[in-house]
């Protein structure tokens, strides 16, 4: 690569992220567990109505009826006399509580919680959950919660806070109805890939059949697999075949891709991405990339050869004080014009 920049001054080093660019190195290898899951075991959604109390007077105004009709409810519960001329809310907001249930959790297990106002309340801060059901799609009850809630407010921002209406409670809702998932008896298992992709199917099958058998694993498309439990360990020890499955490590495949952010300037690129011939000008800025051995441009300010890659490209662009704007709309040009390989995606 020969860079030129002939009356062209330097305003200073671009910075920007590149993944795999400056430092070319194989992918390393993943475990499949970090690549894919098992069909069928993923956590699960739960939500719930329910009371915040304890607030200092920013809950709920009075015209939120179903916040007082929620309050006169709860004191008819407990046979506390009330008229609905004497409830007062502001002390009071009505929220939707959400968590997520993990796959094959116990009665007992705890879970955090999300709490979010539905009413008009100024903040949540300092309040207490009441307890509250918490139920699954099927309308059933899987867990219960309760408990102080707890904002995210930076030291000093104090009631300024940008946000107010939603809260944790960390552990605060234990699970009271199992979720059931057998897994012994099954000979057969979905494998699932996060990112679907052909050859990293592929080699995953090739693992898994290298080092459990032959036959373990079959592709059904580029995003899952068929694995066929051994007949040894159907019966009882399916959770033992997936622990030897998930500790497998593959290389996983992946498409050249150059990533941009145009509103902060940012630019990721992957190591395999490559450049065909191509010459670009640019305002004040000259670029041409040229197959033919030993091609040079004296007139360019920057000349590279046809077999230099992305990475080459930025670099010298970067030493030559081109800013991220100017960066970004030459790399839109050299994909306009297909010279390119790589996907271009633009955020």
């Amino acid at each position: 690569m020969k860079t030129y920049a002939p009356g062209l001054k330097k305003k200073g080093i671009v910075m920007f992220l590149l993944v795999g660019l400056f430092f070319p190195v194989m992918a390393d290898a993943a475990r499949i567990k970090d690549l894919a899951a098992i069909q069928g075991i993923r956590t699960n959604q739960l939500t719930g109505y329910g009371l915040v109390v304890g607030l200092n007077g920013s809950g709920d105004k009075n015209n939120v009826l179903f916040t007082r009709q929620s309050l006169i409810n709860l004191l008819d519960k407990m046979h506390i006399d009330n008229s609905v001329r004497d409830i007062k809310v502001k002390n009071v907001a009505s929220v939707m509580v959400t968590a997520d249930i993990l796959p094959f959790a116990r009665i007992g297990d705890k879970m955090d919680v999300t709490v979010s106002s539905m009413g008009d309340a100024k903040s949540l801060k300092g309040g207490t959950l009441l307890l509250t059901p918490l139920k699954g799609v099927d309308g059933r009850v899987y867990g219960l919660a309760q408990g102080s809630l707890s904002l995210a407010i930076p030291d000093g921002a104090g009631d300024r806070a940008s946000h107010l209406l939603v809260a944790r409670v960390t552990n605060g809702a234990s699970v009271e109805k199992e979720i059931p998932f057998k897994l012994n008896g099954k000979r057969k298992l979905i494998l699932s890939l996060f990112r679907p992709d052909f050859t990293t199917a592929k080699r995953m099958a090739d693992t898994i059949n290298a080092s459990i058998g032959e036959g373990s694993a079959k592709i059904i498309d580029a995003s899952a697999l068929n694995l066929n439990v051994p007949d040894s360990m159907w019966e009882k020890n399916v959770a033992e075949f997936i622990a030897d499955i998930e500790t497998l490590s593959v290389i996983p495949d992946t498409m050249a891709r150059v990533v941009i952010n145009e509103k902060t300037g940012t630019i990721v690129i992957g190591s395999d991405v490559t450049i065909s011939s191509v010459a670009v000008a640019h305002g004040n800025l000259s670029v041409t990339i040229d197959t033919a051995p030993g091609a040079q441009t004296q007139e360019s300010v920057m000349s590279l050869d046809g077999s230099s890659t992305i990475g080459e490209l930025v670099r010298g662009l970067n030493s030559l004080g081109v800013k991220p704007r100017d960066l970004i709309s030459i790399l839109q040009g050299i994909k306009a014009a297909g010279a390119l390989q790589a996907e271009l995606e633009i955020l």
